[in-house]
């Protein structure tokens, strides 16, 4: 080999050089060394080129995972809201004075995109800031759905929903709405916030033109008073003796204008455990109408629940209805009025209907942040009135 022969050689001429005397190695142990160091030099690169190897696949699956992780995330998205409420009012006629801050609600919403037609969405919500044996809050799960989307005119719609009844029982972000609370009416008639567990189908009839038809559990209420806001089963080991079914009408095919209707059929509303009750229908309709910087809300809601039961305590007629006027001063800043009144045993004789005013105004400093007051009057017929004023902020992201 010509390298080895140059090496032997310029040895060679080094011991010549040097003198026997200087070095004892002979010819042949030399170039054994140099064959020695040939063969440690072709190993050492034969263990060089194999960690490249290595280094070249461990790059491949970072690279791969590093794929994976950022495909995983750009198809999952978290979100979520929260309000922050002050209410100082007054009680009249037996009702009780109110003084109190919570920060009523904490929500993380989680969406993952499994496909283009398949996607899943959650809804996971902190009430009251702390919950726990004596504590106030709840924890609560009030979406957890998969949707099926296949054309404009079908998709279907599995797992815990939100039911589609109402303004604000599917959007209920802080600032969405205006006053600190949610409005009474649909609280107690329809009650919001209301989710379901079932499965069923929603698309458009014709443009402007939609639909929603749902199977789901049902509520479980009881006398004497049954009211339909005590019957929520929140999913949680829900009786299901006795299903439920809502549908949904809503047109919008003008701009600005929004009507819809919402029916739910129950045969039993009690589950079985009260004989003397048993059938429950509910009606909701509202319009929502927007012309520039002035919007319109109004909406009726009514249950009629059939037995003995409900009739006697005047609880087979349930009923309410708001309208709530606001208007933009800014890009940031509206004021509102609205007039609730609700009755959940209007069919009785007795001093159940409740009203109130309500008048405040919303600055929004961002579109996803809001702080609020309002001021709310109440002329209950039971004579029992809370009067005074309410603070908040909310956010949604």
């Amino acid at each position: 080999m010509k390298y080895t022969q140059l090496i032997i050689a310029a040895v060679v001429i080094v011991i010549l050089g040097t003198g026997p005397a200087a070095y004892s190695a002979t010819l042949e142990e030399l170039t054994n060394r140099v064959e020695n160091l040939e063969t440690e030099n072709a190993q050492l690169k034969q263990g060089l080129h194999q960690t490249d190897e290595k280094i070249n696949a461990t790059a491949d699956a970072v690279e791969s995972n590093m794929f994976q992780a950022g495909d995983l995330f750009s198809k999952t998205h978290i979100g979520g809201y929260g309000e922050l409420h002050y209410n100082n009012l007054q009680g009249e006629g037996g009702a009780s004075d109110k003084s109190e801050i919570d920060f009523h609600r904490f929500v993380l919403f989680l969406d993952h995109d499994f496909s283009e037609s398949i996607k899943f969405k959650s809804e996971l919500e902190v009430e009251h800031s702390i919950s726990g044996d004596d504590q106030p809050g709840e924890v609560e799960l009030e979406q957890a759905y998969i949707d099926f989307l296949i054309n404009d005119n079908f998709n279907v719609r599995s797992g815990l929903f939100l039911l589609p009844v109402g303004i604000i029982n599917e959007v209920h972000e802080p600032p969405a709405f205006y006053g600190v609370e949610r409005n009474p009416v649909e609280k107690n008639i329809i009650p919001a916030t209301w989710w379901e567990g079932g499965f069923g189908g929603f698309g458009q009839i014709i443009p402007g033109l939609s639909y929603d038809l749902y199977l789901h559990s049902g509520l479980e209420t009881s006398g004497p008073d049954y009211k339909v806001r005590s019957g929520r089963q929140k999913v949680g080991k829900a009786s299901a003796d006795n299903l439920a079914a809502t549908a949904r009408l809503r047109w919008n095919a003008l701009p600005g204008l929004e009507l819809a209707a919402t029916y739910q059929y129950q045969d039993d509303i009690t589950q079985g455990t009260d004989d003397a009750a048993g059938r429950a229908d509910m009606f909701e309709t509202h319009a929502i109408i927007n012309k520039g910087a002035f919007t319109l809300k109004a909406l009726y809601a009514m249950w009629d629940l059939d037995g003995s039961g409900p009739k006697a305590s005047g609880a087979d007629e349930q009923v309410g209805y708001y309208v709530e006027p606001s208007f933009k001063l800014t890009s940031t800043v509206g004021v509102f009025a609205r007039y609730n009144c609700w009755d959940n045993q209007a069919g009785s004789d007795s001093k159940s209907e409740k009203t109130q005013w309500d008048m405040g105004i919303n600055y929004w400093p961002h579109p996803n942040v809001v702080l609020k007051a309002d001021y709310q009057v109440q002329d209950n017929e039971n004579d029992k009135n809370q009067d005074g004023f309410n603070l908040g902020l909310g956010y949604n992201f």
